[in-house]
């Protein structure tokens, strides 16, 4: 077998799941007795070809107890790069050293052109801290394999007001929301479901499996949003926003805010804060015109906003 060919057939099982022999045979311009050869020096480089006989039978490249290594097209070569070099400076805590080893590695065999275009978008990219807690990945692998294999959760969880407790879970799905990790799940005590920031669980354990449970909505990324930014403020505020939603959604952080379209030229935001301060200052950051619906204090919060600006600015208010 040619290394030419070797690399075809390889390239050839990652690109797709499944393959049949003729397919395979045709695509290489081989045999189908030269194409057995093949499959079997690819087992015995390391790769995990499985073979299903019959008239549905043919080929796919399984996972082995150790990995094998990847064909990667250019594109696919620079986002990984590029997802290394986030994840070492990111908010997962506990993989940025083996995401350096392993970003090292592939930059050692990128071609000049593609190590190039890596190096600049680094060479233009400034780091900025945050301040926001990092997530331990070991807690996110697990809470990852739970939803995946359905399997209960039970772990210690701070909560907004400060306050730990024991949660027992059953978990549906991770979100990464305005650099913050969620988890959306079932919560068995308390029979409903809630919503949890990663960086407040510790030390998840997985339990018991469970059957399927119907979801609270269809479009989870939106359900989510909406508990978010509504369950752990300490204000509330609804607004009218005369400007069309896809303007108004580029200044709204879905942790903080939700829009609902009203009409083509307005929407309503639903809003969040731990100070009414706090969600003046949001109303006013979106630069457009809005009518407060609730709460009833917030008019006087926005006053105040205005006129320290407006003393800010030099200019005095006038008395009506």
């Amino acid at each position: 077998m040619t290394p030419t060919r070797l690399l075809r057939l390889l390239s050839l099982f990652q690109s797709r799941r499944d393959w049949t022999g003729a397919e395979l045979a045709e695509r290489l311009d081989v045999d189908v007795r030269t194409l057995r050869r093949d499959i079997e020096r690819l087992r015995e480089l390391g790769y995990p070809v499985h073979a299903a006989r019959g008239v549905a039978g043919g080929y796919r490249l399984g996972a082995g107890a150790a990995l094998p290594p990847l064909l990667l097209d250019d594109e696919e070569a620079v986002a990984v790069a590029v997802g290394l070099r986030t994840a070492a400076g990111g908010t997962v805590a506990g993989i940025e050293e083996s995401s350096v080893r392993a970003l090292a590695k592939l930059e050692q065999v990128l071609p000049s052109r593609l190590r190039h275009r890596v190096s600049a978008l680094q060479d233009a990219t400034v780091t900025m801290e945050g301040g926001l807690p990092q997530v331990e990945h070991a807690t996110l692998t697990t809470i990852a394999a739970a939803c995946r294999d359905r399997q209960r959760l039970r772990f210690d969880y701070l909560s907004h007001q400060g306050r730990a407790d024991r949660r027992h879970v059953e978990p549906l799905r991770l979100a990464h929301l305005g650099r913050r990790w969620y988890l959306l799940a079932w919560d068995v005590d308390r029979a409903d479901w809630r919503t949890y920031r990663v960086d407040r669980v510790a030390g998840p354990t997985l339990g018991a499996r469970f059957p399927a449970r119907r979801p609270p909505a269809d479009d989870l990324a939106d359900y989510i949003s909406r508990r978010v930014s509504s369950s752990v403020y300490r204000y509330r505020a609804r607004v009218t926003v005369h400007a069309p939603i896809e303007q108004v959604r580029l200044s709204v952080s879905p942790t903080k805010g939700t829009l609902t379209p009203i009409d083509e030229n307005s929407c309503l935001l639903d809003l969040g804060a731990d100070s009414l301060q706090g969600i003046a200052y949001l109303i006013g950051m979106l630069g457009v015109e809005f009518e407060v619906h609730e709460p009833p204090e917030l008019p006087a919060a926005l006053a105040e906003l205005a006129g320290r600006l407006l003393r800010g600015a030099g200019v005095r208010p006038s008395v009506q």
